[in-house]
């Protein structure tokens, strides 16, 4: 794979669908959104669950402008009820100077909500009638970006559908895109395998120092949060490090480029093709829209228990569990715990479905079942008292 078909989007990104976003920048607005997108084709509501006060919450207001941002996303129609503290125009705002397509609306100078839900379905309307002008063109593959990530972790995970997503991620490295996984917490233990993968020594501690810093968000004394689920000790996992040089096996072996960033802040991008870490979550739902922020237009997922899916980004899920092979998986690996397939024909198998998926084709269950929108938001305060503070 050289090129794939793609919409041109003005700021030189190249998506692989053409969705309008509906968003809500507080929660009262939810149903105000839902009642547009129903109207609208290709519309998906992306909202504000935290609150609608702004302090505090930039990590999640950024996670907002950025998934509008996606290669995958034509124009987006931002929602307000306009009580609370978040102005419309601070999300619209980056987006329209990405050239994107944008508009606000705010429900108390609409004069209600049934007049917003009007005028908003009008204004989404002329939004999606320009992206349905889009047509796909041909991309060099450098434009590609694959998000990778694991759940429902299994003894099938570490042998089957990790190194063979690890497999196809090498090679898409090889072909000249980018590659990047998540759940820095999913790696501990292996900080001196990567750190030999790093491109330089500050990249090195970079990812040391991210690992660490995970481990001490989820893992304060007192109020430890179990990272071994029911799951995945059901599903023959035994230790932490089982489960951690399993999930190693999905980001491949080739050179780390970088660890970007999701914090208050910023929220980095790519600098150059190849592989790179991320602090995308481990949770599945927010790990879909922290996928979205950093510019994936798809994702891998390898799993031992059930199905993720995102409305913005498709996934590809790729299992090795014979119980779990059903109508929403897209790339069987049960003939590796067979010993009747190898991680190379599996990973060729990967790059087949990836090619397909990124040049139109649906993935098994994209058109429905998807995961919530979800903006997760790091607790500000144990940000303070825990992690070095972000340059």
């Amino acid at each position: 794979m050289k090129t794939f078909k793609g919409y041109q989007r003005a700021d030189g990104s190249v998506g692989i669908r053409n969705h309008i976003l509906i968003m809500a920048v507080d929660e009262c607005a939810e149903g105000i959104a839902r009642a547009i997108s129903d109207k609208v084709a290709n519309s998906v509501v992306v909202t504000n669950y935290n609150t609608c006060m702004y302090g505090g919450n930039e990590e999640m207001i950024a996670t907002m402008i950025n998934t509008a941002c996606n290669p995958n996303v034509a124009g987006a129609l931002v929602i307000a009820m306009g009580c609370g503290s978040i102005d419309p125009e601070i999300v619209a705002g980056p987006i329209r100077e990405t050239g994107r397509m944008v508009d606000t609306l705010t429900c108390i100078k609409a004069k209600g909500t049934r007049s917003t839900i009007s005028v908003g379905i009008e204004k989404a309307s002329i939004i999606a009638k320009e992206a349905e002008a889009c047509e796909r063109v041909d991309a060099p593959i450098e434009k590609l970006f694959v998000g990778i990530k694991c759940g429902g972790s299994d003894t099938s995970s570490g042998i089957a559908s990790n190194p063979s997503v690890g497999r196809a991620a090498d090679k898409l490295v090889d072909m000249g895109a980018s590659a990047v996984a998540g759940e820095l917490l999913e790696l501990l233990g292996c900080e001196d395998i990567l750190r030999n993968r790093a491109t330089s020594t500050e990249v090195a501690d970079k990812i040391e120092r991210l690992i660490s810093e995970e481990e001490k968000r989820w893992h304060v004394e007192g109020t430890e949060v179990e990272t071994m689920s029911i799951g995945n000790s059901v599903g023959g996992l035994t230790t932490l490090e089982e489960k951690s040089l399993g999930a190693l096996g999905k980001t491949g072996s080739r050179p780390i480029q970088d660890v970007l960033r999701i914090n208050s802040r910023l929220t980095d991008k790519r600098h150059a093709p190849g592989m790179y870490l991320s602090e995308v979550t481990m949770l599945c739902g927010g790990a879909g829209m922290h996928f979205a922020a950093l510019g994936c237009q798809v994702i891998l997922w390898t799993t031992g228990g059930a199905g993720f899916n995102n409305p913005i980004i498709p996934v590809i899920r790729v299992s090795g569990n014979h119980n779990l092979i059903n109508e929403d998986i897209d790339i069987d690996a049960t003939g590796i715990m067979r010993g009747e397939d190898s991680i190379e024909a599996v990973s060729e198998r990967i790059i087949e479905k990836l090619e397909a998926v990124v040049n139109g084709e649906q993935t098994a269950i994209e058109e429905i079942g998807y995961a919530y929108c979800t903006l997760y938001q790091k607790d500000q305060r144990l940000e303070k008292m825990l992690c070095i503070e972000p340059a």
